[in-house]
Formats: structure tokens, C-alpha cells, sequence
């Protein structure tokens, strides 16, 4: 019975598998339905006009209003039910328009092959749609459906919540992001950050949904809910980018309506005009007002932004950087001028402790054990690097009962334990005279290029600790391509300004401000403003979020804060700033391409206009020159999928 089951179960399986391949292969000619109808009008016109001596009169028109109706239907529905559903005119309106007004004269053929054209280059369009789009349906395939509970039972990915511990073997791909607490392996993060190169990871690393675990089995828990991955985020963004619109395609979207207004009329003056200005026939004046109306249309115009625009778009976001959307892709080449935050954007964001001193009368361990239990309560990188000082050193068998924990934003930490108050921070929080007063009774000096922590128990400095933190490499080499470009660097930064000149120095950054809490960080980007500089802001923690905000364009690194992810503009998904670098330059070349398809659309559409004027040009040729235009306009945008 068993095996009669299985059977069953195997035939049914697949049937749905062959019914499945069915409907895909279904769905694929539906997505390409554009295309089809427009080659197979194209080969009916082809028909009508091989075989024309062969057919009657009536079955070349039969066959040619066949074209019409097979290529126009799509063209002829969208141009409708916009016009009715916007109250206003399109370009698609005027083809079939002037496709009718030349089959009402005769020119049945000139008619059919323009409706085959402009068929043709919607195709094209639709395809450049469907392209931008594929990077994010295969992002979207990526990530796994169900996942593997230590306990063996498989459930789906939507069921993870955190804390969850789920084993992933060799070859498969994370299912959601969590950091691993048992197991070695290299992991191919291309899928979300662009970088072909397989990373290490090990116990306490961070690992996202949809990289493949290469060649180890790893035990991870779930710290992050499945909706909110990083590869979620990423899905959102791209969505989000692919609709939003730059202000040159609103523009153009704008003056289309006004534009098609102004050519029906000057059409509906030119069926009239020549015939008693410059004695032509009627059918000549009819002609080359439907020429005119062919030529004059604004097709290439309105294709010249938008292909690009998402090429650009779907690039960057294959490359690691994320584009909230078509106006900051548009306008992150106007930047002049940017800024960096230190900690995390232009060094690793992970400091650690080089050096202590303490006040002879407090011990060692004791301190650590209060620093420790303290600093752990801060995701701060100071915090983080104060904490691993303290776990080494401190007394396993106390742990202090902690009444309260004051977050000081850009200065430290304020917690009271038993009848003492404890702060932890820099000058600001333990005030500069007594900073300088310990420094100088213990006669020590200020470390170049380290930043400096206090501890303070009630009134007493007791301890001060100095932290250095690592440039990342990739940063000096994108600020050095930045100013080479000519683009001014600024670097704002919370720590004190013998740190800040020394990281500065290494980065070889313009100027920086140091001492900056987030309103002096805002007050800054305003000041640059009211100079008529362009800025990017770049940071990636919660107190950069109100300078993202406040900056012409935010770049917020992709293992940043939520809120400074939310708040930005771009994102950098890998946290490298040469990308940025990349991004800047093809944000310029995506311009370049809509500048040229603007000036070579417009250049045509005068030529053509002209032409008609001195009954150079006929209809196919105005066809032929018209709906070429477009097609190469979207070519020239479709080059940037190739940067």
C-alpha cells in the first residue's frame, strides 16, 4: 500500500512539475506578448507588400488592417485609458491618430508600418523595463523558503523569530540574518553586495539572508526578524527606486500633455492652411499634416530619461549601492562637497583600548568590573571597545546592580550604583577642568591620534583610557579619487580635535570639525549650504541620522543604524566608500546619456519637421526617422546595464 501510495505521489508531483514548466513557459510569452505582436504585424505588412501584384486590392487592405489592429491594440488601449483616467493627451494618442489619418487618405501601408514601428520601440521599452527589473526578481529567488531548526524540523522562514538557532549546511543559502555561535566557513555575500570574493566568517559573525555558506556547516541564531533582513531592505529599496521619478522625467511627463496639445493643433491648422496659402491639394495638405503629426510627436523625448535612469538604477544596485530612488541618482552628480562621519564610515568602527591609567587608591579589577557592567549597556563603538577592556579584567564573582543608565548623546554614559554615581565619556560629560587637572597630577599626556575616555566615580576622574580606531584602506582611497575629482571632503566627527586633525592627516581630508555633536554636525552641512555647496552626508549611527537628513543627499553605510538607513538617500551595502566613488561617476555618465538623447531627440524632431515643410521626406520615412530616433535614445540609455 505503501508503495502504492508513493507512486501516486511521485506521478502527482510530476504532473504538477510538467503543469508548472507549462504555465511558466506560459507566463514568458505573455511578458514578451509586445514583441510578438509587433514582429507578427510586421510580417503581415512584409506579406502585403511581397505578394502585392499576387493579391487583390481588398486582401493587401484586409491584411494591412489586420497589422493595424494586431500591432496598435496594445498602443491604441494604453494611450485610452490614460487620456481617460489623467484627463490628458499622450504620445501614444497622436500614433494612432496619424496611423488612422494616413490609412483615411490611401496610405493604407504607410499607416500599418507605422503602427509596426511605434509597436516596435514600446517593445524595446517594455524589455528595458523587464531587464531593470530582473535584478530584483532574482534577489527576490534568492531567499530560501524554509529553514532547518537544530532539532532537524524544517519550517518556513516567515515562522523564524529571534533567538532562534538554525543550522545551515555547505552549499545552502541563509535563510535570514543572525550571527553564528558555532561553526567556520566562507560566505558568498555577491548576491547583496556585488563582491564576487567569498568572506570568512567565524563564531560572533554576522551572516545575511540569501549569501550561501560555502564549505562549512554553521549553527546561527536569528537576531533579526525575517520582513526586516538586510536583504529585505535591500528588495524595498530597489522597488522603491524603480517608481520613484528624477525631476527631469516629471518634467518631461509635465510638458508631454501640454506638448501634444500644442501639435493637434498646428496638425489641425496644417489640414487647412497650405491648401489656400501655398495652393497644395488637398491630399497633399492632408499628407504632411499627418506626417507632421507622426514627426512632431515626442516619443524619443519621452523615452530619453527613464531608460537610463533605471539602467543606472539596476547597476548600482548589482554593484552594492542602493538608490532610494531615479532624483538622487539624478542629483548625486551635482555633489560638490562631502562629508564623512568617522567612526564606521571612514575607519572600521571598531576601536579598542591602547592604554589606561588609574588613581593609585582604586584597583584594577575592581574599576573593570564597574566599567564593564556600565559600558554594556551601550551599542556605542567606545562602549563596545570599553566593555571588551572591562570583560578581561573584571571580578566574575560581583555583578554590580545598576539603578540607572543616563545615555549622554555624543559624550558618554551616567549610571548610578548604590549611593554612587559613575560616568563614563569625554570632556564634555566630565567637564574639561577636571579632565586636565588628573592628566596633570598623574603627569600624563594626550596620545596623538587616540581618543580619550574618562571614569569618574561621583565627584573623582579615577581612570582615563585612550582608544584608537583603524582607517579602513578602501576610505583613503576613495577620498583620494574624490579629490581628484574636485570635490571638496569634510570630515565631522564627535572626537577631540588632536584625534580628529591625525585621522584627517592619514585620510588626507580637506578639513574636518571636531567635537561635533549631532545639531553641530547639522549646523555644519547648513553652513555649507548657505556657501552654495552641494553635500553628501555619509554616516551610519543614530546620532548621523540628523545630518543625513539634513544634507542635500544621505549615504548611510549598509551595517549602520536603522533609523540612519531609514533617513538616508543612498545606501552603501558593503560599507565601502569606494563605491561611492563608482556611483558618483556613473550618476555623471547617466546624465551625459540623457543630455545627449534630449539634444539628439529634439535636433530630429526639427529635422523632420522641417523636411515636411519643404516635401522632402514622405511618410515612411518620417516613420522610419521618427521611431528610429526612439529606439536609439533607449539603446543609449540601455549601455549603462553594462558599467
Amino acid at each position: 500500500m505503501n508503495d502504492v501510495i508513493k507512486t501516486i505521489r511521485n506521478k502527482s508531483l510530476l504532473h504538477f512539475s510538467a503543469f508548472a514548466d507549462l504555465h511558466n513557459h506560459h507566463l514568458n510569452i505573455w511578458k514578451h506578448r509586445e514583441l510578438i505582436a509587433a514582429l507578427f504585424s510586421g510580417a503581415l505588412i512584409l506579406t502585403a507588400w511581397l505578394w502585392d501584384s499576387t493579391f487583390s486590392e481588398g486582401t493587401t487592405i484586409v491584411f494591412l488592417i489586420t497589422a493595424f489592429l494586431i500591432g496598435g491594440y496594445a498602443k491604441a488601449k494604453e494611450g485610452l485609458t490614460e487620456t481617460i483616467q489623467e484627463k490628458s493627451l499622450n504620445v501614444e494618442l497622436l500614433m494612432i491618430i496619424a496611423a488612422i489619418g494616413a490609412a483615411s487618405i490611401g496610405y493604407w501601408t504607410e499607416g500599418a508600418v507605422l503602427i509596426f514601428i511605434f509597436a516596435l520601440s514600446g517593445a524595446l521599452e517594455t524589455y528595458t523595463e523587464n531587464k531593470n527589473t530582473k535584478e530584483l526578481e532574482s534577489l527576490i529567488h534568492l531567499q530560501p523558503e524554509t529553514a532547518f531548526l537544530l532539532s532537524g524540523q524544517e519550517i518556513a522562514v516567515a515562522d523564524l523569530q529571534i533567538d532562534d538557532q538554525i543550522m545551515i549546511r555547505a552549499g545552502e543559502r541563509i535563510p535570514a540574518d543572525g550571527k553564528i555561535y558555532r561553526g567556520e566557513t566562507e560566505i558568498d555575500e555577491s548576491a547583496i553586495t556585488g563582491e564576487s570574493v567569498p568572506v570568512t566568517k567565524s563564531v560572533n559573525d554576522s551572516v545575511y539572508a540569501g549569501t550561501v555558506n560555502v564549505n562549512g556547516t554553521l549553527y546561527v541564531e536569528i537576531d533579526t526578524l525575517p520582513n526586516e533582513t538586510l536583504f529585505q531592505r535591500i528588495i524595498k529599496l530597489v522597488q522603491n527606486a524603480q517608481s520613484e521619478k528624477s525631476p527631469s522625467q516629471l518634467f518631461i511627463e509635465r510638458f508631454e500633455s501640454t506638448y501634444v496639445k500644442v501639435v493637434l493643433l498646428v496638425v489641425a491648422i496644417m489640414m487647412v492652411l497650405p491648401h489656400f496659402v501655398f495652393g497644395w491639394s488637398w491630399t497633399d495638405t492632408v499628407y504632411r499634416a499627418m506626417i507632421l503629426l507622426v514627426v512632431a510627436s515626442p516619443c524619443a523625448l519621452v523615452a530619453s530619461i527613464m531608460p537610463a535612469t533605471l539602467a543606472a538604477i539596476s547597476t548600482s544596485a548589482r554593484n552594492g549601492v542602493l538608490f532610494k530612488g531615479g532624483v538622487y541618482a539624478e542629483g548625486l552628480a551635482s555633489i560638490d562637497t562631502v562629508a564623512f562621519d568617522k567612526t564606521g564610515t571612514l575607519t572600521e568602527g571598531k576601536p579598542f583600548v591602547t592604554d589606561w591609567y588609574m588613581a593609585d587608591h582604586f584597583n584594577e579589577q575592581d574599576v573593570a568590573t564597574f566599567v564593564y557592567a556600565i559600558e554594556k549597556e551601550s551599542t556605542h563603538p567606545l562602549a563596545n571597545a570599553m566593555t571588551s577592556w572591562g570583560r578581561s579584567l573584571k571580578n566574575d564573582g560581583y555583578v554590580p546592580e545598576i539603578d540607572r543608565v543616563q545615555h549622554q548623546n555624543g559624550k558618554g554614559l551616567i549610571a548610578n550604583i548604590g549611593q554612587d554615581q559613575w560616568t563614563i565619556g569625554n570632556t564634555k560629560l566630565v567637564k574639561e577642568a577636571n579632565a586636565n587637572t588628573f592628566m596633570n597630577m598623574h603627569h600624563i599626556n594626550n596620545q596623538n591620534g587616540h581618543t580619550t575616555i574618562y571614569v569618574q566615580k561621583n565627584d573623582e576622574i579615577i581612570a582615563v583610557f585612550f582608544l584608537k580606531d583603524t582607517l579602513r584602506k578602501e576610505s583613503v582611497e576613495a577620498i583620494a579619487t574624490l579629490n581628484e575629482l574636485g570635490i571638496q571632503t569634510v570630515m565631522l566627527t564627535g572626537d577631540n580635535e588632536q584625534t580628529a586633525k591625525i585621522i584627517a592627516q592619514e585620510a588626507n581630508i580637506q578639513s574636518f570639525h571636531a567635537n561635533c555633536l549631532p545639531e553641530d554636525k547639522v549646523a555644519q552641512l547648513k553652513a555649507l549650504s548657505a556657501r552654495n555647496r552641494n553635500v553628501a552626508m555619509i554616516g551610519d549611527g543614530i546620532n548621523d541620522a540628523p545630518a543625513l537628513a539634513a544634507a542635500n543627499l544621505g549615504i548611510a553605510m549598509g551595517a549602520g543604524s536603522d533609523i540612519a538607513l531609514e533617513t538616508s538617500d543612498i545606501v552603501l551595502v558593503k560599507n565601502n566608500l569606494s563605491k561611492i566613488v563608482d556611483a558618483i561617476q556613473l550618476s555623471k555618465k547617466m546624465n551625459q546619456i540623457i543630455k545627449q538623447n534630449i539634444v539628439f531627440s529634439i535636433g530630429i524632431i526639427l529635422a523632420l519637421i522641417a523636411s515636411n515643410f519643404l516635401q522632402i521626406i514622405d511618410m515612411p520615412l518620417g516613420v522610419i526617422g521618427h521611431e528610429g530616433s526612439t529606439i536609439l535614445v533607449i539603446l543609449n540609455g540601455l549601455r549603462l546595464l553594462g558599467k
